[in-house]
């Protein structure tokens, strides 16, 4: 151990930030269900680490929303509420089209490059229906436009956002897909086109310095995404052993 965050592993140092995105990234993915134990044995077996990180990501995922203690239970995963999940899509269609702006007047060169090698990446497996390989590409593109913004603390905002809006309605029960044809269920590659054909346009305006135009751009994607949020949630939420991966790109 050194200190009282990190922990050895196989000779690496392993930080808390790492156990807490591990932890973070296994409740994301449906790993741990929402009030679900979490104890700090069992996780640092999990994560191979000491609980003196664990302890500490558990106190960083409290704060972040993620986990909650129970007065005799310890930590649980959180369980979120219908009015936090709304507020979240809202405070999302506020906050990606400022984002864009800012962007678009504070971009490098080096964002630039990143960003139209993705929106090149992600066009083409669109448009070969290679959608399991989108969502990372989705992930690090949002993220890089976020770091693009020059404002650390808007990033930061913005990351945990998309993270924990896709953890909020990965978490809800979903209604039953709508038939094909039913002029309910979208055809997934042809969103994914779309989608990808909207991340190439903000780019383009981000590139010109159009701050106006890369806001509107934003909010109009910001809300179609978020209006296929909205229809897969049905029903309010209830309110009421792997190491850890520490080069991971992720995060």
């Amino acid at each position: 151990m050194n200190g009282d965050t990190t922990a050895v592993q196989g000779g690496r140092r392993i930080s808390a930030d790492a156990v807490c995105t591990a932890i973070r990234d296994d409740i994301v993915s449906g790993a741990y269900e929402p009030g679900s134990r979490l104890t700090e044995e069992l996780l640092a077996r999990r994560y191979g680490v000491s609980r003196v990180p664990v302890r500490e990501a558990l106190r960083t995922l409290e704060s972040e929303g993620f986990v909650t203690t129970r007065r005799h239970a310890g930590a649980c995963v959180a369980r979120p509420s219908e009015r936090e999940a709304a507020d979240l899509l809202d405070i999302r269609a506020l906050l990606e089209p400022l984002g864009a702006a800012r962007a678009a007047q504070r971009r490098t060169e080096a964002h630039l490059k990143v960003l139209r090698g993705l929106v090149r990446l992600g066009r083409e497996r669109a448009q070969r229906g290679q959608l399991g390989e989108l969502r990372p590409l989705a992930d690090w593109f949002h993220e890089t436009l976020a770091q693009a913004s020059g404002s650390p603390s808007l990033a930061g905002m913005l990351v945990q956002l998309r993270r924990k809006t896709a953890w909020v309605y990965a978490a809800a029960p979903h209604r039953q897909p709508a038939p094909a044809g039913d002029g309910r269920r979208p055809d997934l590659t042809a969103r994914a086109v779309e989608s990808w054909a909207e991340h190439g346009a903000l780019v383009d305006a981000v590139a010109r310095g159009d701050a106006e135009r890369a806001r509107a751009l934003a909010a109009a994607h910001t809300e179609r995404s978020l209006s296929e949020y909205r229809l897969r949630r049905p029903v309010p939420v209830r309110t009421s052993k792997h190491s850890v991966n520490t080069a991971s790109g992720r995060n």
